[in-house]
């Protein structure tokens, strides 16, 4: 069959027809010769002296002609923006060298992006910082009111202006601007003025869940945990770290689970806050890549401080879940050198013995029912699976609240995790 493609002395003739092509004097008595031999209206316009012969200009039409269309492509691409990805990515590596640029991309990073306060608004709304309630790696928590009709109670994040470039600053409002769920904590606002940086959050009543805790003399937390009100944590902090990996339009990942950073309200529902070290990536993308070691010591999965152990991705979110619920459940840290017997240095290796050999819990819990015990195995089973050493035999986070809401019989036992986070504390 023959081909109806176009022959290059056909592309020559369409270039002819928009083209004015030179040839010199000497030609012009054979052009209408070889004019005629092809019957196409091949016009010359003769000027100089050199000598061109058109078997050479049919020989390089297709490459004028495909430098004519590669032009015309890359107007069009430019003019529809298709190389704005190009744009970005160089504007995002000028952000965090320039806080100027930071500033720039934070206003243009979400068009639904919070409300923006100065320096003096943030004076105003803490009484100048009057009321501190809390502190941690990145700043210093103060008590506010919303100058609003309403008065609104909220939490200021007056950021340390040690960290320089601003990049933890932007990941917060950037990965925390593009949530909405009941168990991430609400971003209301930020101030961006020169060194001088805040993030304004909902205020959460009840504090932080480490000090329910840690915080033996206080009877008041001591005794809101009990065995129901654990595993509402539980599956509240499960679904959120699920929203963030499955639930928003770019996945999320924390890298910095642990109980400082689930803030409790009036009713002790648990609300993930702290996304200085959050990782925004794409939805379907399995394994990330990060710069450094991120994370608490005693928290941090083992393939974030070494990729021996295989790939950071969400699943070392879920390792971090794993450790935080059981220091939930065994009211202490998980490397505790303190202890009478040896043997209970590394919690989870001594409740996974315990639980191995079908030990009551009555010693280490109290006096509970058999549905309470039942409630807080299904939760060092859980847990146990989430920090397997291997990334890839944790469950995910939609899986853990399966696992956590079906029943125990259901639940199949774990590995013993050989191998823990680091302990040394930062």
């Amino acid at each position: 069959m023959r081909s109806s493609r176009p022959s290059s002395s056909a592309y020559f003739f369409m270039l002819a027809s928009f083209i004015l092509i030179s040839i010199p004097t000497s030609f012009c008595s054979e052009n209408q010769k070889y004019a005629a031999n092809c019957n196409k209206p091949f016009h010359f316009h003769c000027v100089g002296t050199r000598t061109l012969y058109p078997r050479k200009l049919l020989s390089i039409a297709p490459g004028m002609a495909a430098i004519l269309i590669l032009s015309l492509v890359i107007i069009c691409s430019v003019k529809r923006g298709y190389f704005s990805c190009h744009k970005i990515l160089w504007w995002k590596k000028d952000a965090m060298n320039d806080p100027i640029s930071a500033k720039e991309m934070i206003q243009n990073y979400e068009p639904m992006a919070p409300k923006r306060y100065t320096y003096s608004d943030v004076k105003k709304l803490t009484n100048s910082f009057k009321y501190k309630v809390g502190q941690g790696g990145f700043g210093v928590v103060y008590k506010g009111k919303l100058p609003d009709s309403d008065g609104r109670i909220v939490a200021v994040k007056l950021l340390s202006e040690a960290k320089g470039n601003g990049e933890e600053f932007i990941n917060e409002v950037a990965s925390i601007s593009r949530t909405s769920h009941v168990n991430i904590v609400n971003l209301l606002g930020f101030c961006y003025e020169r060194n001088k940086r805040a993030l304004i959050y909902e205020f959460v009543s009840n504090g932080s869940l480490d000090k329910f805790i840690y915080d033996e003399g206080n009877s008041v937390t001591n005794c809101h945990l009990d065995c129901q009100t654990m595993f509402q944590i539980a599956i509240g902090v499960a679904r959120g770290l699920e929203y963030l990996h499955r639930g928003c339009r770019t996945r999320i990942l924390h890298f910095d689970i642990k109980p400082h950073n689930i803030l409790l309200d009036e009713d002790l529902c648990p609300k993930i806050s702290d996304f200085g070290l959050a990782k925004l990536c794409k939805t379907k993308e399995s394994v990330v890549s990060i710069t450094g070691m991120r994370g608490t010591a005693g928290f941090i999965a083992p393939e974030v401080f070494s990729r021996n152990f295989g790939g950071v991705s969400h699943k070392s979110d879920v390792y971090s879940y794993g450790m935080l619920v059981l220091e939930m459940v065994g009211g202490r840290k998980n490397f505790q050198s303190g202890v009478s017997h040896t043997s209970q240095i590394y919690f989870p290796h001594w409740i996974y013995n315990k639980l191995q050999q079908e030990e009551s819990f009555d010693d280490t819990f109290g006096d509970i029912t058999e549905v309470e015990e039942d409630a807080i195995k299904k939760l060092i089973i859980v847990s146990l699976w989430c920090i397997q050493t291997n990334p890839s035999d944790r469950p995910s986070m939609a899986k853990v609240i399966e696992m956590l809401e079906g029943t125990l019989l259901s639940l199949q036992f774990p590995p013993k995790p050989f191998l823990d986070s680091p302990t040394r504390s930062p």
